[in-house]
């Protein structure tokens, strides 16, 4: 692995100006094929309670002091916007299509806990539709890394188109949710992630979708919240991106007690959003084509 060079953070990065370089920068990256050696470090960073309060709310959690496993996501994610738009990442954000997040949790973090982040990106290969990479970012407290979250992107272009993906008969929905018409804009104001396909079906109209679309992540945050008091204590929850959330929608929820884990997806009748697995630390991977099947079409429920 390259020797990273680290640059530490006085403060939280800003990402209104994090958007506007975006924005101003993306005719000039023309990709490439070398990732930033850089980590960003974000030292010692206190928990907002208010904040957590108001994460807990749009996400359907109870209001408790633990951290729920997707929160370091949201407090890690100007870091790696910071990142995604220094002058050395090759690929421009509008366009970038988040296909996978996965986070492993040590312990549960608490609000009262000072948090350090650190964010990178590696793991730069081919994908049958373009190039896909990862923003990691991981989080310690007093030295000792205690959650890691992985998220893989797609930079669309070239490739090879694979095989259709084969989809299972649908299982019995655990509970059936509808999902407002502005939880992209409440989510975005809590998270910071103002992506405008989140925002205003007119915007989103701009980059391809008939009305706006649910986050990604809102959406795997509000299954862990189904799931909320059985999960481990220590673990990985790993999903899939598949099909946007247009909004507003009605999706159902499906959640099945799978190797000692849960296995877990959010579908429109037919149509899969997401496909997920939780397993206790510890546990055996599952076999592969037996948990959550990776998309070939990937998601657009991410895009930029």
């Amino acid at each position: 692995m390259t020797e990273l060079t680290s640059i530490v953070l006085k403060s939280v990065p800003n990402l209104a100006a994090a958007y506007a370089t975006a924005v101003l920068t993306a005719p000039a990256r023309r990709g490439g094929d070398r990732l930033p050696d850089l980590e960003l470090v974000l030292p010692e960073l206190a928990v907002d309670r208010e904040h957590l309060a108001a994460y807990h709310r749009v996400c359907g959690f109870r209001l408790v002091d633990e951290l729920p496993v997707t929160y370091p996501h949201v407090l890690a994610f100007p870091l790696a916007m910071r990142l995604m738009t220094d002058r050395a990442f090759p690929f421009p954000l509008p366009g970038l299509v988040h296909l996978r997040n996965r986070i492993t949790w040590l312990r549960p973090l608490h609000a009262a806990e000072r948090i350090t982040f650190r964010v990178r990106a590696e793991e730069l290969a081919p994908h049958e539709r373009g190039t896909r990479f990862d923003v990691v970012a991981e989080a310690s407290v007093a030295g000792e890394t205690v959650w890691t979250g992985r998220s893989t992107y797609l930079r669309r272009g070239g490739g090879r188109p694979g095989r259709p993906e084969r989809r299972a008969s649908p299982p019995a929905p655990t509970a059936v949710w509808r999902v407002p018409e502005d939880i992209g804009r409440r989510y975005a104001a809590v998270s910071g992630d103002r992506n405008p396909i989140h925002l205003h079906p007119l915007a989103a109209r701009l980059f391809g979708f008939r009305r706006a679309i649910a986050h990604g992540m809102w959406v795997k945050a509000r299954c862990l919240a189904a799931l909320e008091g059985r999960l481990p204590e220590a673990g990985t929850v790993d999903v899939r991106f598949k099909l946007p959330v247009l909004l507003p929608a009605t999706v159902a929820f499906a959640a099945r007690r799978a190797d000692g884990g849960w296995s877990f997806e959010v579908r429109d009748g037919g149509r899969p959003h997401l496909s997920g697995t939780v397993q206790p630390a510890g546990a055996t991977p599952c076999p592969a084509g037996h948990c959550s099947a990776p998309s070939r079409r990937g998601s657009s429920a991410g895009r930029w």
